[in-house]
């Protein structure tokens, strides 16, 4: 029981510090890499080029002009999902490049 309480204590820790942390956004990001096929479909992810988070703002970089397009029209569901894949309201804005 004690080792329990420290360990639900060193993850409550750890969580804190990411929170206060320029790594979070770097988790983050690994996390919705690791879920984006999840989020937003198997072809959307093989043409994404590249995720990361920036104060708030997700960068999706691709070098498809179409999916760009799609990418644009859809990104309140981007938003939306991502938040609720990451369980926090970590993301603000989206930027397509």
């Amino acid at each position: 029981n004690y080792l329990y309480q420290m360990e639900v204590s060193i993850g409550e820790a750890l969580k804190e510090f990411l929170k206060k942390s320029k790594l979070k956004s770097g988790v983050q990001a690994m996390q919705i890499k690791e879920a984006w096929e999840k989020i937003m479909g198997r072809t959307i992810a093989n043409y994404t080029d590249k995720i990361e988070i920036i104060n708030s703002t997700l960068f999706i970089y691709t070098s498809v002009a179409p999916l760009k397009n799609e990418l644009i029209y859809q990104k309140a569901k981007i938003i939306e999902r991502v938040n609720e894949a990451l369980g926090e309201k970590v993301i603000k804005e989206v930027v397509i490049k």
